[in-house]
């Protein structure tokens, strides 16, 4: 049954001086919002007027100056839903309405009656042309369909003149244009601009719908420029696209059709639509906020956007939705962890005027997503995401000598239960194998003084009084426990840095120890820096066999 010879390629066209190629996006093209009618019909719950209402207040306050409300004329709360926009006067000044009629007299009458009072409004007429719609659905030849567009603009430019108080714009669309023969399209597009006659002041869009994706991006493309040039009043029209993602290449499409000449792109948020969807705007035009190009979007609070998408539409946003997807700025693995906090930190340190953050294409915090989202922790973490945890939702910076310690001791935890875990329990589990220590290994108070060029310490440990002699206070206490203890013992690294400033200010120590061949670690705290770093040393020491032994004895 899984048979390719049932299917032939699409057949490209000729362009060999194609010019789309050498051109590169710096501009944001017109968009319009089909979410309220493309976008609605393809949900298994159409929208109440309510929920429409709160979509398109969403899209006014993103930045939409046009925005597709219905087909008024298809059913009746489209209609109410127009008259509701209009009698309750929820379109700003600056935003254009637009509807969708096929080119039937009775179905523009109602539209028309549908806009009564509207201030400005683009009605959007259309049949299909394309060779598979004339012979198979419509039975009738290239000047049978072509007759349809020419008496749905002649209908329109009829009935716009009944309402001189509007400002109409008119747009028109060759359904199933990537299924139509190019020099058809254009021939069926100029009869219908010639019935509109922009050069006498008339506002027109001609809009091109992939409405089945059938080729490459690069093949549209060459469709849209071939298209553009031939077309006889080009200058005087908008060139619009409205891409679908049957083949997953919507965006693509329409980034490639903008730079063959087109002007303005139609299109849904999250790409809601028919099939597997529209084009999505959230993703194209993030595509050209992070090539530092103006959106004329505001996206800038992606979680309001995403939770009215989903109470509206009942379709949830998936995690990994680009640039808007809960889990898009997350990293699990532990390679990308760890380049995250080092380039994080590289940025701030050095200033940098644009931002170039390993794995991060873009700011998260420029969408009003919060860095505690970018770096989470499951059994394929590495130590560079463990520290940036403990760093980022703790404040506790750790030497890098340590990272690989603690992340052992997480990642077991991880691979016991095969799930994500938490901030909070990272920090419980640091501080249950670095920082808590038994009473009989806590410091209770010291001395220190010098002695013929040494330090000898007095130290009380638990119920223990301990001697020792060395170089400095650790040495000193070293010493102390080995022979305590009857073991070998060496600190192999040792780190401290001061937590904040004045009189209230304390000390993190950081110690690894060698205790008869065996590393263990132990980080403490303490206003005094001297009781914070034999406390770490005490803390590392508990870990050990030797403590137990010392304690027996």
């Amino acid at each position: 049954m899984f048979d390719h010879r049932k299917y032939r390629p699409f057949t490209p066209i000729t362009l060999t001086d194609r010019q789309w190629p050498n051109k590169q996006l710096t501009t944001a093209p017109h968009w319009c919002s089909v979410d309220l009618r493309d976008g609605n019909q393809a949900l298994i719950n159409p929208m109440s007027v309510e929920k429409k209402t709160e979509l398109f207040q969403l899209l006014v306050n993103i930045g939409f100056k046009e925005i597709e409300v219905g087909f008024p004329s298809a059913s009746q709360p489209d209609f109410d839903f127009v008259r509701k926009l209009i009698e309750e006067k929820h379109i700003p000044d600056d935003v254009t309405v637009q509807v969708l009629v096929q080119a039937r007299e009775e179905l523009i009458s109602r539209t028309f009656e549908a806009l009564k009072g509207v201030k400005q409004a683009i009605v959007h007429v259309y049949n299909s042309t394309s060779t598979v719609q004339r012979e198979q659905v419509f039975g009738l030849d290239r000047e049978g369909i072509k007759a349809i567009a020419v008496k749905g603009a002649t209908l329109l430019k009829t009935y716009a003149a009944q309402y001189p108080n509007t400002r109409w714009e008119f747009q028109y669309s060759p359904e199933s244009f990537t299924g139509t023969e190019l020099d058809y399209a254009v021939d069926v597009c100029d009869a219908v601009i010639d019935v509109w006659e922009p050069e006498k002041g008339q506002q027109v869009i001609i809009n091109l719908p992939s409405t089945v994706e059938m080729s490459t991006p690069n093949v549209f493309a060459d469709q849209i420029e071939w298209f553009c040039r031939h077309l006889k009043k080009r200058d005087q029209v908008r060139i619009c696209l409205h891409t679908h993602n049957d083949r997953g290449c919507a965006v693509a499409a329409a980034e490639l059709g903008i730079l063959a000449g087109a002007d303005r792109v139609e299109g849904t948020l999250m790409g809601n639509g028919e099939r597997t969807g529209n084009m999505d705007v959230i993703t194209m035009a993030m595509n050209l906020y992070s090539q530092g190009i103006d959106p004329k979007l505001d996206l800038s609070n992606i979680k309001e956007i995403n939770r009215t998408v989903e109470h509206c539409t009942e379709l949830p946003v998936p995690a990994r939705h680009p640039w808007a997807g809960e889990l898009v700025y997350t990293a699990f693995s532990g390679s990308h962890q760890d380049a995250i906090r080092k380039s994080i930190a590289y940025h701030k340190d050095h200033n940098l005027p644009h931002w170039e953050v390993a794995y991060l294409p873009i700011d998260p915090l420029d969408i009003g997503r919060e860095y505690e989202a970018v770096v989470r922790i499951n059994s394929q973490s590495g130590k560079g995401g463990v520290a940036l945890v403990l760093e980022r939702d703790f404040g506790i910076t750790l030497p890098k000598w340590l990272h690989a310690p603690i992340s052992q001791v997480v990642q077991k935890a991880t691979e016991s239960t095969g799930q994500e875990i938490s901030s909070q329990r990272i920090r419980e589990l640091f501080d249950q194998y670095f920082v808590a220590t038994p009473h009989a290994q806590k410091l209770q108070g010291y001395e220190l003084h010098t002695e013929h060029g040494g330090v000898m310490l007095n130290a009380e440990i638990g119920t223990l009084h301990l001697k020792g002699q060395g170089n400095g206070a650790i040495e000193a206490l070293t010493q102390a426990l080995s022979e305590s203890a009857s073991c070998s013992m060496k600190v192999t690294h040792f780190d401290e840095n001061a937590l904040g400033s004045g009189s209230d200010a304390t000390a993190r120590a950081c110690v690894a120890l060698n205790v008869d061949g065996i590393d263990v670690y132990g980080v403490a705290e303490a206003t005094d820096t001297t009781a914070a770093s034999l406390q770490a040393l005490l803390s590392a020491f508990s870990r050990s066999p030797a403590a137990d032994k010392q304690q027996a004895a």
